[in-house]
This record gives structure tokens, sequence and C-alpha cells, in this order.
């Protein structure tokens, strides 16, 4: 069985178990904090669950990497990591915003570059964003890019939730330039619709981002034709642990990348 359709599947289990909680009281309450630091909600601890059950079910030979499970050997000889955010839009999900996903990545070794196929899926629609590297990015099976011609509207993705202001001062040419800024509250999904050609570039300079946010997605923008850096304007990539922290720029284009380098004074 490829990584790829392993990922696939035990994504599509946990869309089957938590599709229905979205909204709901059940879908709350406080298990205490996970390894990644935030509340682990019910709806969290069902799809960590249900990943974690699939993988052992078929002895998937990993180490899964999870927001609340942290590190957790499947089989004593693996061959990679699963980077696993079971619900990505927690505080979305429970609320009953319709934006929320689950994000798997398979990576064989401890670099985010190592990544080598990825899944996301839409917790609300059962929407199947998947990858593996250098074969393209998919939606439900058909093939998909980041949008390379001008677009009718410039749409803009920046994170501003909890910023700090100086990050937040260096945003503003951004923010001041564009009468179309988006966030949803879903790191992974974002970049699966960045992949797809909704948003034409992606900015979060927090400093905040786990690597359980973006592994997925970071695959899944690039396969789709996206540039991805980091802070520093080098190619985006990082240790994969829980206490790495990153920021990143993802643009549909060279011109967007440059042009946002220059209005951030990245270089600088």
């Amino acid at each position: 069985m490829k990584k790829i359709e392993v990922l696939e599947e035990a994504a599509k289990r946990v869309y089957d178990n938590v599709k229905h909680l979205p909204g709901t009281k059940e879908s709350a309450g406080d298990f205490g904090r996970g390894a990644g630091g935030d509340i682990s909600r019910n709806i969290d601890i069902i799809a960590e669950k249900t990943v974690l059950d699939y993988l052992r079910e078929i002895s998937f030979p990993c180490v899964v990497l999870g927001e609340e499970c942290g590190r957790v050997e499947i089989l004593e000889n693996y061959e990679g990591s699963v980077i696993m955010d079971a619900v990505d839009g927690s505080t979305n999900a429970v609320r009953g915003i319709p934006f929320s996903c689950c994000s798997l990545a398979f990576a064989t070794g401890d670099k985010l570059s190592s990544v080598t196929d990825a899944v996301i899926i839409d917790l609300y629609n059962g929407d199947l964003y998947s990858a593996s590297k250098g074969q393209g990015a998919f939606m439900n099976g058909k093939k998909i890019t980041v949008h390379k011609e001008k677009p009718l509207y410039f749409v803009v993705g920046v994170d501003m939730s909890g910023i700090s202001p100086d990050s937040l001062q260096r945003l503003a040419p951004i923010i001041s330039a564009s009468n179309h800024i988006r966030h949803f509250g879903a790191v992974a999904l974002e970049l699966a619709m960045f992949a797809r050609g909704l948003v034409d570039l992606f900015v979060d300079l927090r400093g905040k981002l786990r690597i359980t946010d973006v592994a997925a997605g970071y695959l899944l923008a690039l396969e789709a034709g996206g540039i991805i850096v980091d802070k520093n304007t080098n190619q985006l990539d990082s240790d994969l642990s829980h206490d790495k922290k990153i920021s990143f720029v993802a643009a549909a284009s060279q011109e967007i990348l440059d042009e946002t380098i220059d209005k951030l004074r990245l270089s600088d």
C-alpha cells in the first residue's frame, strides 16, 4: 500500500468519525493541553485516535508526531514519520464555523523538506487534497495549481491571531495595499485553498506556527506550483519537532514573492 493511500484512508476515516460533531456540545470538553500546547477538545481526541487506531490496524511502520499525542511509535522499526494535525481549526469546529480539516503528512527524514506525501481533508464537505513529491497536487483526484494569471481580485491570506505589535507593524504595507485580506482559522486548509488557486499570497510572520500545522499544506502548495520561503527569504525548511516554531510566505509566482519581500523588507 502506497504511503499516500494510507494517509488518504486515515483522513477519510477521520471525516466519517467526526463530521457530525462540529458545532455540537459533544465536540468540546477540556482534555488538558496536548503536546502542541493547545487545549485538547473531544473532536481532537476522537480524530487523533481514529488515525492512530488505523495505523496500528495495518501495522504501518512509522512514528507519529501529533498535535495532541506528541510522539507515538507505531512500530519499532519505522520507515518515517506521520506528521498529524487531526483537526486543524479546532476553534472553528467547536463553534460550528465551517472551516477545519484533518492534515496528515509522511516524512522520510527529520526535516520539513523530507515530506514525501500529504493529505488534507475538509471536515465539512469531505473534499480531499493530496500530493506526493514530484507528482503534482490534487483535489478529489483532479490536478490543481496555484493561480498563475493576473487575478480579477488579488486575495491575500494573513494570519494575525495573537500577533505581536512589531509583527503587525511589519505587515502594514501588505494590509494597507490590499482590499481583499482573508484569514479563516485553519492554516493547513488555507494552504490547500492557495494550492487550488483561490488565494494568491499567504503570509504568517508570527513565529507561532508548528510543524503539524504546515507539513501537509507545505508539500501541497509546492506541488501545485507555489513558492514558499521563510522570514529570511530562504526556501522554507525546518526540523520536525514540537518546539520548533516557523514563519513563512507562500506566493503563487516569483513576481508576487518579489513584490511581497520588498513591501515587508524581508531582505533587509
